[in-house]
């Protein structure tokens, strides 16, 4: 009989300190070669698209594939949110689904988390640090979360194109993290006074001019994912040392890096490592203080999996959610 969790469940038993240790573990086996990820499926009926992603963690024995849609007009004709996830658990070594869950805050936890690993490895290792947030949603709440766990940092600065939605953020993380938070005016004043940046915004443009990033830098690369947007220029993907969640999915969905291929700045072999590959320690991380290393995140299934087989056994461990049986 499955266990069905509801979003409320999830948030119940879901951390930003786990979550990110089960990721680190999903890009490891990814890179030891003990994972299976298949390519995103994608289908596209009238209204929207619907997405499939499938993987199997062996070492963490998790195997589950995620369903998203996104239909633009839910909100106005179903008032139903755009976007709209589901995970199914199930037990390798049956086949048999064990548990359904929401979707929602499980890929926000987890696109968090994966920032989180990646600030752990490659952001310089000193504390009180200040980090730069582009935008003031929700990822960009989790990004923050997940680098005060990576670090223990002096300050955040927040910059969101409407100021009550910096001071919302400010309201409600300042508190819960224990963090001064700073709404900043200007993109240049962000970039400026930033030691790690994160961009989660929806823009199809460049963010800020890459030239004027000081070296040293930390940047998560979050929100854009198609060949045609991106929230980094030119300039600072050629300034940085540039590490792929996959190489593949960054070359065939990342207009950060494939634009600037396009334009004959730089060539493939730009991508300097694989995030699992720099948690393995097949390649080193961060050299100097003075590099700017940049992490380019698309979203892989290897981290629904292993956040959704943490939730499932919290889940266990707490008693809750429904058995169903069908």
């Amino acid at each position: 009989m499955p266990l069905l969790l509801k979003r409320e469940n999830v948030i119940q038993v879901l951390g930003m300190a786990d979550c990110i240790d089960v990721v680190e573990k999903a890009f490891a086996e990814l890179a030891s070669g003990t994972a299976d990820l298949p390519l995103r499926i994608g289908i596209k009926p009238p209204g929207g698209i619907s997405l499939y992603m499938p993987a199997y963690l062996r070492e963490l024995g998790a195997l589950a594939c995620k369903v998203v849609t996104v239909y633009k007009e839910n909100p106005t004709k179903h008032n139903m949110p755009t976007t709209i996830g589901k995970v199914l658990l199930q037990d390798p070594e049956t086949g048999d689904v064990i548990c359904i869950m929401d979707g929602g805050y499980l890929t926000a936890m987890r696109t968090g988390a994966v920032s989180g690993v990646a600030t752990k490895y490659l952001a310089r290792k000193e504390d009180g640090q200040v980090a730069g947030i582009f935008g003031a949603g929700v990822q960009a709440r989790m990004q923050l979360w997940a680098v005060s766990v990576a670090r223990k940092l002096s300050k955040a600065l927040v910059y969101d194109l409407v100021p009550e939605a910096a001071q919302r953020f400010i309201d409600d993380l300042g508190a819960k993290l224990g963090l001064e938070i700073e709404a900043v005016g200007s993109v240049e004043e962000m970039v400026e006074r930033s030691d790690i940046l994160c961009a989660a915004t929806s823009s199809p443009t460049p963010l800020f001019d890459g030239n004027t990033v000081r070296p040293g830098t930390h940047i998560n690369g979050i929100g854009s994912h198609t060949p045609n947007a991106r929230e980094l220029d030119t300039a600072i993907v050629k300034r940085s040392k540039f590490i792929a969640d996959s190489a593949e999915a960054c070359l065939s969905e990342a207009g950060d890096l494939m634009i600037p291929i396009e334009e004959g700045a730089i060539c493939a072999d730009h991508i300097y490592a694989e995030l699992g590959e720099i948690v393995l320690g097949k390649k080193p991380a961060r050299e100097r203080d003075d590099e700017i290393t940049l992490f380019k995140s698309n979203g892989l299934a290897i981290q629904d999996v292993a956040t959704a087989k943490l939730v499932y056994d919290r889940a266990i461990e707490a008693g809750i959610g429904t058995t169903v049986d069908l």
